[in-house]
């Protein structure tokens, strides 16, 4: 298949999930034979490999403005002549899916966001203010244009959306790159005793503060043995600096470049994902993530560490590939991390997980799912469309 992919608010290299997974599904693409031309703002110099990658950013660097870009989504496809378009699902996107709808080419909507509005959303209160809801008109007819959507979660696509177009789907991780043993240079000096690794964008729902205090409550226990490295950038990392002031074993490194990630998550012990699905509103709609960083930190032998919250419970199995804790109950965490001081449970953990991430969580099998699913789509659309003719020349 010729694919053009349209991200274009993504930035490629880059360090966040959005970067790390529109990268992977369009390598993860062009490696099972396809050709991939992929829009998306450059960071630096575009990977190498097989797919073409294509620089373009939103009007102004603005978001908010994607929309636009479909006149030169439009040029565009009419040069690659694509077999099929895949876009990246945003609230003023739609440039992808449009331009498909029109050529009457199969296309695919990734969801990893809600489409509905979630309880108290100013959002919608804007949009009822408006009277006739022009933005979720506008998604919703996204939606309906889409030949195929892929998503974690259908609960957060529209109501009436037909089944038979969902391809529920996890994200990954790259299980060649992310693995135990892995070396190289890393951003820190690693402390003595077991290290416990939280990575990711320093967000509040992301509860990168919850093992600052789990540490803390550790060492009031007088448990010394077990340190943390933070590892990522975002609006909450001067909070959970604070947080962890004072601690000995505690790293913070600052983003650091996905390739560097490997090396980094196989010279910790622990992986730790502490999400607090209260401190983000449109969480109320459930847990519809498809957390990379579990999936990375599996694929690197580590048993996870996360709450017992939403779809965590069906990614990570409790005493299985990880320890599950109650975010509700008081010093829960700090317990988990107290019991993964035993070397024999941690690897009895991180060995299913890396299994378990090799056999559902790569991004090769998100690939061949997907490529899958779009062929399917595509012989379904040509039937419809042969059946259409007959009825014509009858």
């Amino acid at each position: 298949m010729r694919i053009l992919y349209v991200a274009i608010d993504q930035t490629v290299p880059g360090t966040k999930g959005g970067s790390v997974h529109v990268a992977a599904v369009a390598e993860g693409l062009a490696a099972l034979g396809h050709e991939v031309h992929v829009l998306v703002t450059p960071g630096s110099a575009f990977p190498p490999g097989a797919v073409r990658w294509i620089p373009m950013r939103p009007p102004l660097g603005r978001k908010e403005l994607r929309w636009m870009r479909t006149g030169a989504v439009r040029r565009l496809a009419r040069q690659i002549r694509p077999d099929v378009v895949i876009e990246r699902y945003y609230n003023f996107g739609g440039e992808g899916i449009a331009v498909a709808s029109q050529a009457g080419i199969t296309s695919v909507l990734e969801v990893n966001a809600p489409v509905i509005d979630h309880p108290g959303s100013a959002k919608a209160l804007l949009d009822r203010a408006l009277l006739v809801r022009p933005m979720r008109r506008w998604r919703e007819r996204i939606c309906r244009q889409a030949s195929l959507i892929v998503t974690p979660d259908a609960a957060i696509l529209p109501r009436g959306t037909p089944p038979d177009r969902i391809l529920e789907l996890e994200w990954g991780a790259d299980t060649e790159h992310f693995k135990p043993g892995v070396t190289g240079a890393l951003p820190f000096t690693r402390p003595d005793g077991v290290l416990a690794v939280f990575a990711g964008a320093f967000r509040n729902w992301h509860g990168a503060i919850h093992l600052a205090h789990a540490i803390r409550a550790l060492r009031a226990r007088g448990r010394r043995d077990i340190g943390a490295v933070f590892i990522g950038d975002g609006p909450e990392l001067p909070t959970v600096k604070r947080a962890a002031a004072g601690l000995d074993h505690i790293i913070f490194t600052g983003a650091v470049p996905h390739g560097q990630m490997p090396a980094c998550l196989a010279a910790a012990d622990i992986g730790v994902a502490p999400f607090d699905v209260t401190a983000h509103r449109p969480l109320a709609l459930g847990f519809y993530w498809s957390p990379l960083k579990i999936f990375e930190y599996m694929a690197s032998g580590l048993p996870v560490v996360a709450p017992a919250v939403g779809r965590i419970p069906r990614l990570v199995g409790h005493e299985r590939e990880g320890l599950l804790y109650d975010p509700g109950a008081p010093g829960a965490l700090a317990g988990a991390l107290e019991r993964l001081s035993d070397a024999s449970l941690r690897q009895r953990l991180g060995t299913a997980a890396r299994e378990r991430a090799v056999r559902e969580y790569s991004w090769r099998a998100h690939c061949e799912a997907l490529a899958a699913a779009i062929e399917k789509r595509r012989l379904a659309a040509g039937r419809s469309h042969d059946i259409k003719r007959s009825g014509n020349r009858e």
